[in-house]
């Protein structure tokens, strides 16, 4: 049977270098009703993954100041999301104010939850926010890293980010070429594939909160 991830491979561009050999996995936009998902996301955060994403230990209280005050107009916020729609990891890409968007750059940052690192989650938002960048005329993606934060370190490295070292923090900048039709559409697919995959994870789990026990007998056979 053809699943949505074969459906969304196979309209992706192909030769789009690592990312089209690598199985899909849904990224989906994040908007102010998201807010409470964010915040629960971030505050499971412990404190060596605060300072790893914030710069610094961050306390309840800041991290909350910084979601209240997360501008999802002018700015991109993503993430990945497990069956019961619980936050696994998000990203936040900040447009610098300008007028001039081909010269316009963006700070990233990303933060992934314990139990589920290793699975390549931070280096797939990398990417999707290189993709989202581009299309909208940033010429620059600014990334501040701490330096034991080995991980983002490599895979900002193997994008071909220059980097200066400075104390306990690495800023590292990423030239970005220009948006392409390729790059346009995969930015398309991708964003209708996730709200699907979205969608259904959201009906799964209403259905599991009318019936915990499962469906009922007579709604199985049909």
């Amino acid at each position: 049977m053809t699943t949505q991830t074969d459906l969304l491979e196979a309209a992706l561009p192909k030769g789009t270098g690592a990312r089209a050999s690598r199985t899909w996995l849904a990224i989906r936009s994040l908007g102010p009703h998201h807010r409470g998902r964010i915040l629960t996301h971030l505050l499971a955060l412990n404190e060596e993954d605060r300072l790893l994403r914030f710069g610094q230990v961050a306390t309840d209280e800041q991290i909350r100041t910084y979601v209240e005050h997360l501008d999802f107009e002018r700015d991109l916020v993503f993430g990945v999301f497990s069956r019961r729609l619980q936050l696994l990891a998000m990203a936040h890409l900040a447009f610098e104010p300008s007028t001039d968007p081909p010269a316009a750059a963006v700070e990233f940052g990303v933060s992934v939850l314990e139990r589920v690192r290793g699975r390549g989650y931070g280096a797939r938002l990398f990417d999707h926010a290189v993709t989202h960048a581009r299309n909208r005329g940033a010429r620059n993606m600014l990334i501040y890293i701490a330096r034991e934060n080995s991980a983002m370190l490599a895979i900002v490295r193997r994008a071909g980010a220059s980097m200066r070292f400075d104390g306990a923090e690495v800023t590292a900048q990423l030239p970005l070429p220009s948006d392409t039709l390729a790059s346009q559409l995969e930015e398309l697919v991708g964003h209708q594939a996730a709200e699907i995959d979205y969608r259904m994870k959201m009906h799964v789990l209403r259905l599991d909160r009318l019936w915990p026990g499962g469906l009922p007998a007579r709604s199985r056979k049909h």
